[in-house]
């Protein structure tokens, strides 16, 4: 199975991984990603292996390469689930004998099986839209619509041992794990659009620090080193910064050990909701209808204006759809979860 580009997409290809397992309970399931995916994928057992797969679409010798690694492998089935040229040529190259995938950016030559996007896309969530290839593979298969009549499960594995790992790191940093524990994630990569302002988050922080003695920690990746540090300046209290100093996996085992995420529309907002950490997400450029975290302890906050959603990188004009949410708003939302969170682990 060829997944997804961005963290988050790869987690909402998660529920169409489970039901590939589900329905094909022999096959050897290789799941071609970026590298990282091993870290949020780490102990799943609806995946058997790992094949590294970058940005080829305009990097011809990776694309032969690529097509090399498949076709050593001998695979009897490529399930394309990004809409991108570039993987449906690799597997064609390759002599894959089955391609599925959406007919979408010209590439439907290079497929044996081609979907159409469903007409409903852009008015349910993204789980639903990867989940439909493999849908379309059991009416091929079986002729069966069982897919389509099961609720999406996106939670991600947990490994004890990264659970230790994470304890230990937090430790290790002065933080007090017996207190409530709020990760704050300032940053995105792929959009400066989709960034809350650096105040409003230190602003948000500090609120939780004093009134529920949180401790809070920063995460994010290293490209978002610097609005984390700027985030640090502006906040009285003195957060935890581990902003660039995990990969993936370990910030996803931070984050199983929080009991909170407050961040933008970015990857760990997924990977928080795939542990089971309650996360408040600021939305202003995208569309949370699709892309929100797929989660029923995810709560977004948003205020959009008549440009909203615009899906750009930067915005054009005055960024207000994200100034328009205050730090009163985004705290409102971040106390009431804190406070659920804390009295579920108190009943335990």
């Amino acid at each position: 199975m060829r997944g997804a580009n961005w963290v988050g997409d790869a987690v909402m290809t998660v529920p169409a991984l489970r039901e590939l397992r589900r329905l094909l309970p022999r096959a050897r399931v290789t799941l071609a990603t970026r590298p990282w995916a091993e870290g949020i994928f780490e102990g799943a057992d609806f995946v058997d292996d790992f094949l590294a797969a970058g940005e080829t679409s305009n990097q011809p010798r990776a694309v032969f390469a690529e097509a090399r690694e498949w076709r050593a492998r001998r695979f009897d089935l490529a399930v394309l689930l990004p809409n991108a040229f570039a993987p449906a040529l690799v597997a064609a190259l390759a002599r894959v004998p089955l391609r599925a995938g959406y007919a979408t950016q010209g590439r439907s030559a290079l497929l044996t099986h081609r979907f159409r996007v469903p007409e409903w896309r852009g008015r349910r969530h993204e789980v639903f839209y990867y989940l439909n290839i493999v849908a379309e593979l059991e009416r091929l298969l079986y002729g069966t619509t069982t897919v389509a009549e099961r609720e999406p499960d996106t939670r991600l594995p947990a490994p004890e041992a990264r659970g230790r790992e994470a304890l230990d790191l937090l430790r290790e940093n002065g933080v007090d794990t017996s207190l409530p524990l709020v990760a704050i994630c300032p940053g995105s990569t792929n959009s400066r659009a989709k960034r809350w302002p650096a105040e409003r988050f230190a602003a948000v922080a500090d609120m939780l620090a004093e009134s529920a003695g949180a401790r809070v920690v920063l995460v994010g990746a290293a490209e978002e080193a610097e609005i984390s540090e700027q985030v640090a300046r502006l906040m009285r209290a003195r957060p935890v910064v581990l902003t660039g100093r995990t990969d993936l996996a370990q910030t996803a085992a931070v984050l199983r050990a929080a009991d909170l995420l407050v961040t933008n529309d970015t990857g760990p907002a997924h990977v928080a909701a795939g542990v089971g950490c309650p996360v408040v997400v600021v939305f202003g450029p995208t569309n949370p209808l699709t892309t929100r975290p797929f989660s029923s302890t995810a709560e977004v906050v948003r205020r959009p204006p008549d440009c909203a959603p615009c899906m750009l990188r930067d915005c054009p004009i005055d960024h207000r759809c994200m100034t328009a949410v205050t730090p009163a708003d985004v705290f409102e939302r971040a106390a009431s979860a804190l406070g659920a969170r804390r009295k579920v682990e108190v009943a335990r």
